[in-house]
């Protein structure tokens, strides 16, 4: 998935509704508010509450400073 992906303007977090954040390199979605990373596979995002992965505060700081360079 890349950055100018006209899906990800319509994909949210299913827990909270909210925007998620692409990180192309991790190959991830990110949810800082609720601190959950969700992986993509194949191309495709896996957004089920079940596949969302809770991340650490170490790790949390981490993931907003790549969204921020990115």
């Amino acid at each position: 998935m890349k950055s100018d992906d006209p899906l990800l303007k319509i994909l949210a977090c299913p827990l909270d509704k909210g925007p998620l954040t692409l990180l192309e390199a991790e190959d991830v979605l990110y949810n800082p508010r609720m601190r959950r990373r969700y992986p993509i596979v194949d191309g495709i995002p896996q957004l089920l509450p079940s596949s969302g992965e809770p991340v650490t505060d170490e790790e949390h700081e981490r993931l907003v400073a790549v969204a921020d360079r990115a």
